[in-house]
């Protein structure tokens, strides 16, 4: 709208839509993500930020999603999520964040325990601190407890060396979802022992 003072002064007003945005942030005290479905093929990670925007997210080197920062059937590995804030135009956008280091869970299918340093111990990686990961005989004879924040187990029994075969294993573990405190969980497979 134009308008013109008793001055002679021209004004002109219009009308503004204005958006607050910003990059998306990580709330103090937490990860920004959670992985569910340990051990699975299909398992989920779920991304919470918090921040004004409209925010899309890429896992890894893939599509920029509108997904609500849900990403299924991720397989077992060491991720990337890149969260973009989606208000304005090209350059106008605001800075993406990045978070690294997302670990689904998997665990070996055998090792080696043959002194060469490559597989020499059998551990789970990328569970939490807290699980417990419990070694078992073919007869359900309890061989070792380990932590996944130790060393690993070595294939030996009472010092020692166990022969090439299968072993198997319980791993107790908590596992938290966005909608809950940490839920105990078990999971039970075998690995082999190659010499």
């Amino acid at each position: 709208m134009r308008a013109t003072t008793a001055l002679g002064c021209v004004s002109v007003s219009d009308t503004f839509t204005v958006v607050q945005a910003g990059p998306a942030s990580i709330a103090a005290g937490t990860s920004g993500y959670t992985v569910s479905n340990a051990f699975a093929q299909d398992q989920t990670i779920i991304v919470t930020v918090q921040g004004y925007g409209t925010y899309h997210y890429q896992l890894d080197d893939g599509p920029i999603l509108d997904n609500g920062g849900v990403f299924t059937d991720v397989p077992p590995g060491i991720h990337t999520v890149t969260i973009y804030d989606m208000e304005g135009d090209g350059a106008e956008h605001c800075d993406s964040i990045t978070i690294g280091g997302i670990q689904t869970i998997d665990y070996p299918r055998f090792f080696t325990p043959n002194g060469d340093g490559i597989n020499d111990t059998w551990n789970i990686s990328g569970i939490d601190q807290f699980a417990k990961i419990f070694i078992y005989d073919r007869y359900g004879k309890l061989l070792k407890q380990i932590s996944p924040i130790g060393t690993g187990w070595d294939g030996t029994f009472n010092g020692q060396a166990l022969p090439s075969t299968d072993y198997w294993f319980t791993v107790e573990y908590p596992e938290t979802n966005t909608a809950s405190l940490p839920v105990m969980k078990e999971f039970r497979a075998h690995f082999s022992l190659k010499r």
